[in-house]
Order: structure tokens, then sequence, then C-alpha cells
């Protein structure tokens, strides 16, 4: 693996105009770009959550954003690279509790223990661990409307239950009891790229 240089040795070399735009641009401002194809108003409170919550944030150069408006059988968790300069959208499913209907859309959230619903707002990624559902990153709410992620664990998490031969099959994915869960042949791409300290929003 190559190691990417140092900002001083970049500096020293002469070599900052040759660098990809994305690392030259503040975050802000390579998630405004990178996210062209993401609900304007969706990144809007991404950008003010990444202002928000600046001093709990450890690193910016990774940011995911969901959009849970899009139907559960198309991709609509965002993972925004702004190293790389490239975004990276993969399936994710809701919980049941927001949508008890199992129609494949998110029609309400909620931060009540034991409601199964997925939560809106603000997350910075915890530690990864080995859990029942094999490898998972813990999640913590930063918001008034997910502030309980730690207690009701939700978590970012891999199921059988999300992957394109599910949507093949039944036209949307299953439920989760309100996690992230995201198809087994995502979830490792996935947590090597979204380490810990980075911003999660849902919305």
């Amino acid at each position: 693996m190559t190691e990417m240089p140092t900002r001083r040795t970049i500096l020293s070399a002469g070599v900052l105009a040759a660098l990809p735009a994305p690392l030259l641009a503040t975050p802000q401002e390579g998630l405004a770009a990178l996210a062209a194809g993401i609900r304007p108003d969706l990144v809007a409170r991404t950008l003010a959550a990444m202002a928000q919550h600046d001093e709990r944030i450890w690193s910016r150069d990774v940011v995911v954003i969901v959009d849970f408006a899009l139907p559960s059988s198309q991709p609509r968790l965002f993972l925004i690279d702004l190293l790389a300069g490239r975004t990276t959208a993969m399936l994710v499913a809701h919980g049941k509790g927001s949508d008890p209907d199992h129609s494949g859309r998110l029609v309400r959230f909620s931060n009540v223990e034991g409601s199964g619903a997925t939560s809106e707002g603000a997350y910075l990624t915890g530690e990864a661990y080995d859990g029942v559902h094999g490898a998972a990153r813990r999640l913590i709410g930063l918001d008034p409307t997910n502030d309980l992620a730690d207690p009701r664990a939700i978590v970012i998490h891999a199921a059988w239950y999300v992957g394109p031969d599910i949507v093949a099959r039944q036209g949307m994915l299953g439920r989760s009891d309100g996690c992230f869960a995201v198809s087994p042949a995502d979830i490792t791409p996935l947590l090597a790229r979204l380490g810990q300290g980075r911003l999660l929003y849902a919305g």
C-alpha cells in the first residue's frame, strides 16, 4: 500500500498543484462536490451537522449520508470518500418499526427503545467489533432524535436479508431492528473505509 505524503513533504516538494481536487478542498467543499447526486436538502443537513458536531468528529476524510426517502430496493447509503474523490452507493435496510407494513419504504423515525425503528440525525462512528452478525461498528447518536443509539444497540452490521438477490426476489429488502444493515458483500469494504470517529447522517 502506498502511503499518502504528509503536508510538509508535499509543500517541500512543490507538488501541491498535482494533488486531486478533493484533497485541496475543505471537507465541506469536497462533500458538496461529491454529493451532487444526493438530495440537496439532505446534503445541507449533513454539512450543518458537520459544523455543529465539529469537536466530536475526529476525521472528515469519509462521510456517510443515508437517504431514507428512497425505497429499500435502491442503493441509499452513500459512502463519500473525500480523499479518493469518489462516492459509493450501497443498499441498506431500515427498521421494522419504521415500516410496519413492510412496504419497502420508511414511513416514520423513532428514538424509542423497543420500537425497532430507525432514528434520524447525526451519528459518530464508534469502535469496530465482532457480534452476532459478524463484523460490525458501533454508532453514537449526536442528536436528540438518536441519542439512544447506544442503549438501543444501533450499529452498522451485515444481514442476509440485504442484497441485490433479495431485491430481485421480493422487490425490497428485509428489515432490521433499527440498525443500518448492509449486504454481507459490502460490510468489509464499508467498515474498512468508514473508520472510527467519522460522521454518518441519516435523514
